[in-house]
């Protein structure tokens, strides 16, 4: 299964100790060599960064290791395919806009049936049946309220 990196602070705070420990993870120490992303919040605003290649091994987390991103909000997520293939449109977290601003969703496990439920506003890019729940969900919440609650 997937594994997984979450931040919520009451100040803008930076994560390179624990991104570094998370991303040898992918490859290193852990099995998840499968694609990698994180999610950094900035106001409405959101840093996303992907990739498909084994975290432990890509440059790019190598940079974000070392690189103090201050954020409130971060999500990253390192995984080990089960549903989807090894791709970027399938590297978590998912992110799409809803009512002026940026939501992001990483998942870890099989959501088994998910694909049975039908979309209306949100699609897939990729294959996985973590990005179809979360286009489903937004659909949901979307046909519910107009505006944000």
């Amino acid at each position: 299964m997937c594994e997984l990196l979450g931040m919520s602070a009451s100040v803008p705070t930076d994560i390179c100790f624990s991104f570094a420990g998370l991303i040898r993870r992918g490859g290193k120490t852990g099995p998840h060599e499968d694609g990698w992303g994180i999610v950094f919040y900035d106001g409405k605003g959101c840093r996303a960064f992907h990739d498909p290649q084994p975290s432990a091994h890509s440059q790019i987390a190598e940079f974000l290791s070392t690189y103090s991103i201050k954020s409130r909000i971060v999500i990253s997520h390192i995984r080990r395919a089960n549903r989807g293939r090894v791709a970027l449109e399938n590297t978590h977290p998912f992110v799409r806009e809803m009512w002026g601003q940026n939501w992001s969703f990483a998942h870890n496990g099989q959501l088994r049936g998910i694909k049975k439920l039908p979309l209306s506003a949100y699609r897939p890019v990729g294959t996985t049946d973590s990005e179809h729940a979360f286009c489903w969900i937004l659909g949901k919440l979307r046909e519910r309220w107009v505006r944000p609650p």
